[in-house]
């Protein structure tokens, strides 16, 4: 996946964030999926999805804020 392609997704982001995105070998597919699940991880799971795949949840771990930490404004920034 490019710097372009992860951009294009999450938006502006560090570019920590992306190296470390970069770093799973992850397809552009599985991180629409990381940020569909980070965004209605309950609603997937009722709706009988099977849950994410290691990278995906790699993806999840590198995207979300940790629980002790509020989320920044604005999304994954």
């Amino acid at each position: 996946m490019t710097r372009n392609e992860i951009i294009s997704v999450l938006g502006p982001v560090d570019e920590a964030v992306i190296a470390d995105v970069a770093l799973t070998g992850a397809s552009l597919k599985e991180l629409h999926e990381a940020v569909a699940w980070i965004g209605a991880d309950e609603a997937l799971v009722n709706e009988g999805h099977a849950l994410p795949s290691a990278r995906v949840a790699r993806l999840i771990e590198i995207l979300e804020p940790p629980e002790d930490e509020p989320e920044a404004p604005g999304g994954m920034e």
